[in-house]
């Protein structure tokens, strides 16, 4: 069974994270988050939350682009604390093993479905982050049976459920589970951003750099 001691919590859907929060809270989970997420978890009144760029002691860049990709979130994903060596680098570096992520991507698909929407609006909302977090915890989960990867808010119930069940643990069955669902999620994610390309990229070439350009200078 994996014990939920650390997690991290990254979301632009904010739905039902107040109750799955207070789950956390029931079982006195350290919480890791950033920006408007750790807010959020704050107003639920939950205290105990250290924002990213504390943790890492490097500085959220402007426009939130550079906050999670740091060797000390990625080390806590994809070390495992109980191989000697793994151990020992994230000792001597400061690193903690993180147990959970709670990961949902920018809204991409959503932000490319309105109207109106235009292509500089479209690339801003192609997360590098969250995909990053989300495929490095699932590696780390296939390796080593031992992270837990959230990430979509119809699951919160089922984690939730199985928390209560077994004292803050979750089985390895659904650690695996979570995995799969996770690099499911990333591949629908680059597919939406390839289908938006495939459609708009050589318009947008066009436009920018007029039709007789093949786009390479």
């Amino acid at each position: 069974m994996v014990e939920i001691k650390t997690a991290l919590i990254s979301v632009s859907d904010k739905t039902g994270l107040d109750k799955f929060v207070k789950t956390l809270g029931k079982y006195s989970v350290k919480i890791i988050s950033s920006g408007g997420t750790a807010q959020k978890i704050r107003e639920f009144g939950y205290k105990e939350v250290t924002d990213v760029s504390d943790y890492t002691g490097f500085p959220e860049s402007p426009g939130g682009y550079v906050k999670t990709l740091h060797p000390k979130i990625h080390g806590g994903l994809l070390l495992n604390e109980k191989n000697p060596e793994h151990g020992k680098y994230m000792e001597e570096n400061g690193i903690d093993p993180i147990d959970m992520i709670v990961v949902n991507l920018y809204p991409f698909e959503k932000t490319v479905a309105k109207k109106g929407i235009n292509e500089e609006e479209a690339f801003d909302q192609i997360d590098i982050g969250g995909p990053a977090m989300v495929r490095a915890a699932a590696k780390g989960a296939l390796l080593n049976e031992r992270l837990v990867v959230v990430t979509d808010p119809t699951q919160y119930d089922e984690i939730i459920l199985e928390m209560n069940k077994i004292v803050g643990r979750i089985s390895p069955q659904t650690v695996l589970q979570l995995a799969h669902e996770a690099f499911k999620r990333t591949v629908k994610y680059d597919g939406a951003i390839v289908d938006y390309l495939d459609k708009n990229l050589k318009p947008h070439i066009e436009k920018k750099y007029g039709s007789g350009s093949d786009g390479r200078g």
